[in-house]
């Protein structure tokens, strides 16, 4: 197991940035930058042993620091959308930037994805571990408290990526940290994930309105294309005239809802890539998963050796608190308090067979 730093380059205003490579022993390797805590590369073996990169992004920092989908980031301080970009607490109201249409998308205009993280090496039991740790200050993107945010990259013995959260805060506020890893089990690059077979372990899902904000139903998935319970291609729904495909470009961006452990991460997903025989299982203690198949990629996106992300060419798997769970009061609660700790754990496992 090792980890390595190289530079990375600078942001606009000045700031160094590095790139980090934790390897283990099977050939498996992660990079990540203190930029975003972005998750630059995973790369990882398919059935024959062959190691491809499975995730999407770019080659250099210049790539992160223009406009892309969030590819590989850190997500806070609160994932997903916010409706109205407000929300109440203690009887006061918070406005936020609108930066998806007439919601709050993924903590604002500069979230957790465009700052950067103090890293360093940290000691694993499994494997080689980088922690980033960052201070969001009160007001920073509306929202109140200072909270003091850590996360912890784990690559370990057995291919897997464990990500663990945590953050304590000085006032009342909101919290639902995610990452926004796309993923191509087939290699990063090499067209559609529609033929990628996924299992979700969750037989209800959150329907959203035409601006993706969940209506507060809860609803089961039985006899409907958002019904993952037994493998089934991403594709072979994905077109149907059912309205909760309908929205924008079409295809899937919702939450389903799980059945965590509060301590032990609990199975909510698995994909398998049949050509490459590549498999990926996720693992959380969040009660929720967003699964989002590149709708928007358009193929103006140039990605990395000047490949172009068309629409469907990767797919994400957030593992998080549902959506607008700030306003809905049924919902798993994001509120954080003086004295709490924050904690949430998700494992990305790769195997081949």
């Amino acid at each position: 197991m090792s980890i390595s730093k190289k530079t990375f380059g600078k942001t606009s205003d000045g700031k160094p940035v590095n790139l980090y490579t934790l390897k283990n022993r099977s050939g498996a390797e992660v990079s990540i930058t203190n930029y975003g805590g972005i998750i630059v590369t995973i790369k990882v073996p398919d059935r024959t042993g062959r190691i491809d990169d499975v995730t999407l992004g770019f080659d250099n920092l210049e790539g992160y620091l223009g406009k892309h989908p969030y590819f590989g980031a850190i997500i806070g301080r609160v994932g997903n959308r916010i409706a109205g970009g407000r929300f109440a607490l203690n009887g006061r109201e918070y406005t936020l930037a609108k930066n998806d249409g007439n919601n709050h998308l993924h903590g604002g205009i500069k979230g957790f994805d465009k700052v950067v993280w103090k890293a360093r090496e940290a000691e694993a039991k499994d494997g080689t571990s980088l922690a980033l740790t960052y201070v969001s200050t009160d007001g920073e993107e509306g929202y109140p408290g200072e909270i003091r945010v850590k996360v912890v990259y784990t690559l370990t013995r057995k291919n897997a990526l464990r990500i663990d959260y945590s953050a304590t805060t000085d006032r009342d506020t909101i919290i639902n940290l995610t990452n926004h890893a796309y993923f191509n089990l087939a290699g990063d690059g090499a067209g559609d994930i529609l033929g990628h077979e996924l299992m979700l372990n969750a037989g209800w899902f959150l329907p959203v309105g035409h601006d993706l904000i969940p209506s507060g139903e809860i609803l089961s998935v039985k006899n409907t294309p958002m019904d993952f319970t037994t493998a089934t291609t991403i594709g072979a729904r994905i077109n149907e005239k059912h309205p909760q495909l309908q929205f924008g470009p079409g295809g899937y961006d919702h939450c389903w809802v799980l059945y965590p452990s509060p301590t032990m991460p609990s199975l909510a997903a698995r994909v398998h890539e049949p050509v490459s025989g590549r498999v990926l299982e996720v693992y959380t203690t969040e009660p929720g998963i967003q699964l989002y198949t590149g709708n928007f990629l358009d193929g103006t996106v140039v990605g990395k050796a000047g490949k172009r992300y068309g629409k469907r060419h990767g797919f994400c798997l957030e593992t998080e608190h549902f959506p607008d769970s700030c306003n809905k009061r049924h919902f798993p609660s994001t509120i954080l308090r003086p004295g709490e700790t924050y904690r949430t754990t998700t494992v990305y496992a790769f195997s081949a067979g």
